[in-house]
């Protein structure tokens, strides 16, 4: 494979995407988001880098997501959450959330219950709904989230408390 040839010795694969193309040819990676120099700039977005955007793992203070699937009505993400971290207390307007706890333990709040929950173990987050997501063991909380609703993106998140001053 071509791209190996000029790798370090010592990489490894991560789940990180990397898109790369011959800088002469820059009009393709314009199109794709990319400017003439390669990096990615989210002003220039287009289809093509919507699986790119859908996979990438994303870096939290407690920490981090990273998309599997996503349709019209319906987004699955894959949620780490650090030994004694915690989300923030939120809610969403326009989606429900439907949680399965696949490694650790998840201490959960939905409206004024709080309770905890273990592997294979799940959870339904109603639309408006009040909630948050606690990791109170010494693993790292692994779990499947399933959105579903109506408008899916990450600004409807209304942060009503907030441990990391968002």
């Amino acid at each position: 494979m071509l791209l190996r040839t000029w790798l370090p010795y010592d990489w490894t694969p991560r789940s990180e995407a990397y898109f790369v193309f011959p800088l002469a040819q820059g009009t393709p990676g314009k199109q794709c988001g990319l400017a003439a120099t390669g990096v990615y700039q989210p002003s220039l977005r287009s289809p093509w880098l919507a699986a790119i955007d859908i996979h990438a793992l994303v870096h939290r203070p407690w920490g981090s997501y990273q998309g599997i699937d996503r349709a019209e009505r319906y987004q699955v993400k894959r949620i780490t959450v650090a030994p004694g971290a915690q989300l923030s207390l939120q809610m969403h307007h326009h989606r429900a959330e439907h949680w399965v706890v696949v490694k650790g333990t998840a201490k959960v709040t939905c409206g004024d219950r709080t309770f905890l929950l273990s592997e294979n173990q799940s959870t339904f987050i109603p639309i408006g709904q009040q909630h948050r997501l606690e990791n109170p063991g010494k693993i790292p909380l692994d779990i499947i989230e399933v959105q579903s609703g109506a408008y899916l993106g990450e600004d409807d998140i209304e942060r009503l408390e907030d441990l990391y001053g968002r």
